[in-house]
């Protein structure tokens, strides 16, 4: 049985949806191309979410089977886009059909994100705790001399 993760339900909602507002108002060559655009980031996203779970989950025997299967994907959505093109595709609806994945991704982010502990201590404003937290590295910097700067 095959098991759709939330982000996928979002992104065939956003995409159906699109679709349809796209044939209402738009011609039906950039609703097609819309389409086609849609399913091509939809495969390609489905395909890279289970490659990164099989590496994770150690089913990918390290980085060259995660490389290949990366070529392997890239080189189909490559072949996709200009068999697309080829035949006729609105590139404009292609497009935009292609990139509808980053809404669905940024609603599930914000969806899952965790809950707020307002009970959770706050450290004080004049905290010395506040410098040695890198935000960019999210983790605690290492205590530095004077004379030192800080390597990333």
């Amino acid at each position: 049985m095959m098991s759709i993760d939330p982000i996928e339900r979002w992104n065939i909602a956003i995409s159906a949806s699109a679709v349809a507002t796209s044939l209402a108002l738009a011609t039906p060559a950039f609703a097609t191309s819309l389409a086609v655009g849609a399913a091509l980031e939809a495969a390609n996203f489905r395909a890279m979410r289970r490659s990164a779970q099989f590496l994770f989950w150690g089913v990918l025997p390290g980085q060259r089977a995660w490389a290949a299967v990366f070529g392997l994907r890239f080189i189909l959505l490559a072949t996709g886009i200009c068999a697309a093109l080829y035949f006729g595709a609105d590139a404009a609806g292609l497009l935009i059909g292609l990139s509808l994945i980053m809404p669905a991704t940024v609603i599930e982010a914000w969806r899952s994100r965790p809950s707020v502990d307002t009970s959770a201590p706050r450290l004080d404003d004049d905290d010395p705790g506040w410098d040695r937290w890198n935000p960019w590295l999210a983790r605690e910097s290492k205590v530095l001399d004077a004379n030192e700067e800080e390597s990333w």
